[in-house]
C-alpha cells in the first residue's frame, strides 16, 4: 500500500471497519460454541511424577487450568472453563466430595451456566462416582467422567486424549438424555454398567454385562446402544448440603470366612450391609447365621456377588423371603452399596427396596 493510501481517511476508515467486522465474526463464532465446564477432582490425570519414565506419581497435583492447556485445539469445538472441586486420588474419594460435586452439577444446570459438564476423576473409584451422580442428577444434559492411567508428566500420558474425547462426547447432541457416562480410552460406557477391569493398563474400563455403548475416535462420536435401564427415571434422592446418608458397609465372602465382620457391623448399628458373596450371591453357614442376626437387628442386608458379571437371582439358591434379604440384581457390591444408601433415605420396606434395585 502506498503512503498516499495510508494517509487516505477513507481507506483508514474502511480498514477499521474490516478489522471490526473480522473481530465481530470471531466473537460471534466463539459464542456459538457449546459451553463446557470441567469439574476437577484430582486423580492420576492431574498427577505428577518424579520421572517421566517411571510409574510412581502423586495424584491431584496439577490444577485444572493446566490440564485444559494441554489440549489447545479443544477451543475450536467448545467454550471451556474449569473449576477445582477437590484434589485427591480417587482412593480418598468421600461422600462429602460426592455431595459437593453433585450439588454443583445441579446448580450449573439449574442456572443454565453450561451446556455440558465433564468431570475429571481418578480411576480407582470413578465407576462409583459415576453411578452416584447418575442417581442424584435429575438433568438430562450431559455429564461425562474421564481420567487417565498415567500421570500428566509421563512419557505417553493418556490424560489429554481422554479429556479431549470426553469433551467431544459431552457436546455431541446424541449424548443428551443418556444419563451419566464414562469416556475412557476411546470407549463410552454407561455409569451403571462400567467397571474398572485393569490395575495399570490404559484400557482400564469395560462393562462386563453389556459392553461399551459407543466410541469416541478422531473427534467423532458413535453410539451403538442405549442403557439397559430406563433413561433418566425419577431419582431416589434430591441432595442438599445437609443431606446425611445412612451407613452401608460391604462384607466380602471367601472360603471358610468367619462371621466376625458381620457381627462387628451389627454392634456398630449400621443401616445396611452388602455381602459380596460367591457365585450367585451365596455365603457359608457362619454368614447365614450372622445375616439372620443382622436382619433381626433391623439391618437391611443385600446379597451381591464378587463375580464381575451376571445377576444375583432373587429366591434362587437362597430363600430371600425367608431369610429377610434383598438382592443387588446385576450391580457390583460397590454400586449396590451406593444405591442402598440412597434408597434407605426413602424407605426401609424390603419390597420397595427390592423394586429400587430392579429399577436403577
Amino acid at each position: 500500500m502506498s503512503s498516499k493510501s495510508k494517509n487516505n481517511p477513507i481507506m483508514k476508515k474502511l480498514l477499521s471497519i474490516l478489522v471490526l467486522l473480522f473481530i465481530t465474526v470471531q466473537v460471534y463464532a466463539q459464542a456459538q460454541l457449546p459451553r463446557v465446564i470441567i469439574l476437577a477432582t484430582g486423580g492420576t490425570i492431574a498427577g505428577a511424577g518424579a520421572s517421566a519414565d517411571r510409574a510412581g506419581y502423586t495424584a491431584g497435583k496439577i490444577p485444572i487450568d493446566d490440564l485444559i492447556g494441554t489440549i489447545p485445539s479443544v477451543k475450536k469445538i467448545a467454550n471451556i472453563s474449569g473449576e477445582q472441586i477437590a484434589s485427591v486420588g480417587s482412593q480418598d474419594m468421600t461422600i462429602d466430595v460426592w455431595k459437593k460435586l453433585a450439588i454443583r452439577i445441579n446448580e450449573i444446570y439449574a442456572k443454565n451456566e453450561a451446556d455440558a459438564i465433564v468431570v475429571t476423576h481418578g480411576t480407582d473409584t470413578q465407576e462409583e462416582t459415576a453411578y452416584f451422580l447418575d442417581l442424584v442428577v435429575p438433568s438430562d444434559k450431559p455429564v461425562v467422567l474421564t481420567g487417565s492411567m498415567r500421570p500428566a508428566t509421563a512419557i505417553s500420558a493418556d490424560g489429554p486424549k481422554n479429556l479431549y474425547d470426553a469433551i467431544t462426547v459431552a457436546i455431541n447432541p446424541e449424548t443428551k438424555g443418556r444419563g451419566v457416562l464414562v469416556s475412557f480410552n476411546e470407549g463410552i460406557f454407561d455409569a451403571r454398567e462400567v467397571m474398572k477391569m485393569s490395575t495399570t493398563k490404559t484400557n482400564a474400563f469395560d462393562s462386563p454385562n453389556t459392553g461399551a455403548i459407543g466410541q469416541a475416535y478422531d473427534g467423532r462420536v458413535e453410539y451403538y446402544s442405549n442403557s439397559v435401564r430406563e433413561v433418566n427415571p425419577p431419582k431416589p434422592l434430591q441432595l442438599t448440603a445437609e443431606t446425611k446418608l445412612p451407613r452401608v458397609d460391604i462384607v466380602y465372602m471367601y472360603a471358610d470366612a468367619p462371621a466376625d465382620q458381620i457381627d462387628f457391623l451389627i454392634s456398630k448399628k449400621v443401616d445396611g450391609i452388602v455381602i459380596a458373596g460367591v457365585g450367585n450371591g451365596n455365603f457359608n453357614k457362619a454368614y447365614m447365621e450372622a445375616v439372620k442376626r443382622a436382619v433381626a437387628a433391623g439391618i437391611i442386608v443385600c446379597r451381591a456377588s464378587r463375580a464381575p458379571s451376571g445377576r444375583v437371582v432373587l429366591h434362587d439358591e437362597i430363600n430371600d423371603e425367608e431369610l429377610g434379604t434383598i438382592v443387588s440384581d446385576d450391580l457390583t457390591p460397590q454400586k449396590a452399596r451406593i444405591l442402598l444408601m440412597l434408597a434407605l433415605t426413602r424407605t426401609k420396606d424390603k419390597k420397595q427396596l427390592q423394586e429400587v434395585f430392579f429399577t436403577y
